[in-house]
């Protein structure tokens, strides 16, 4: 069962990548919950273990970044710079150019300083 999901695990890692984490280190973190998703599933509740084992595998991934980061950042801090990441993710994409700080701000609808702030926050020492 765990071999005949270690895609799974492969496509959920696919979205932590602009994390800056060790691919390897998040392969390891999503297969332990995997194995979680494993014992704690429940066929009597006619729902397919990939449909159980994505939200186990996610949880566990975001446990690992949240308790491996050595400055503890606020969880409304972190979904803004995340979300600033994926904004500007996009508006590259969709411009073919590196988006300045108020271009994101106005995407997300909040002032300038803040996601300066929160970009910060999360940026490793």
């Amino acid at each position: 069962l765990i071999h005949g999901n270690l895609r799974l695990v492969l496509s959920v890692i696919q979205r932590f990548n602009n994390r800056g984490e060790c691919v390897d280190d998040l392969f390891q973190v999503g297969c332990i919950g995997l194995m979680k998703a494993i014992d704690n599933f429940d066929l009597s509740q006619n729902v397919k273990f990939s449909t159980y084992a994505v939200p186990m595998i996610i949880g566990e991934i975001r446990r690992y970044l949240r308790d491996n980061n050595p400055i503890r950042v606020s969880r409304s801090l972190r979904d803004i710079a995340y979300k600033a990441l994926q904004v500007r993710d996009s508006l590259v994409n969709r411009n073919s150019k590196e988006p300045t700080v108020a271009e994101i701000a106005d995407e997300l609808k909040v002032p300038r300083e803040e996601v300066v702030f929160a970009l910060d926050a999360i940026q490793e020492p």
